[in-house]
């Protein structure tokens, strides 16, 4: 039986987040069109950088409180780092899909309003009421990905 397509993506977004140097949360997040992958993004520093595990960025390294402190931050959240390799290679995401293994900070949110994506899956949350709050009222589909047994 084959996985739908929710867990397919968001398995896919978890291999994405396999790539992720963060120290404090390893994230991922693709977005899909018409079933069809168009990027993928995971948190980690801009090129060029050293990344958190080599120092890149003191705030993954201290004890600062999840969700806060983001102007101190190097490092590119998941789902910016998406969007910003689909405009990179010039692809439009407009009307897309994105998978993210937890739901975007206020931030991306913003982003992910301005470039046109329609239905976020999600299934950690993120510590930004703010964001939630943003996208309930732009009228993003929202979907808590719940986990869906598949035969292997």
């Amino acid at each position: 039986m084959k996985p739908s397509w929710d867990t397919y993506f968001i398995r896919m977004a978890h291999l994405a987040a396999t790539r992720s140097t963060c120290l404090r949360r390893k994230v991922g997040a693709i977005i899909v069109k018409d079933q069809m992958v168009l990027s993928t993004g995971y948190n980690d520093t801009p090129r060029g950088v050293k990344n958190c595990g080599e120092g890149g960025c003191a705030r993954c390294a201290s004890d600062t409180p999840s969700g806060t402190s983001h102007d101190t931050c190097l490092c590119i959240h998941a789902e910016m780092n998406c969007v910003i390799q689909a405009a990179y290679h010039g692809v439009s995401v407009a009307g897309g899909t994105i998978y993210c293994t937890y739901l975007p900070c206020l931030n991306c949110a913003k982003t992910l309003l301005n470039v046109g994506i329609k239905r976020i899956v999600f299934e950690g949350h993120y510590p930004d009421p703010l964001s939630l709050e943003l996208l309930t009222n732009a009228n993003v589909e929202l979907v808590r990905y719940a986990g869906e047994e598949v035969p292997t």
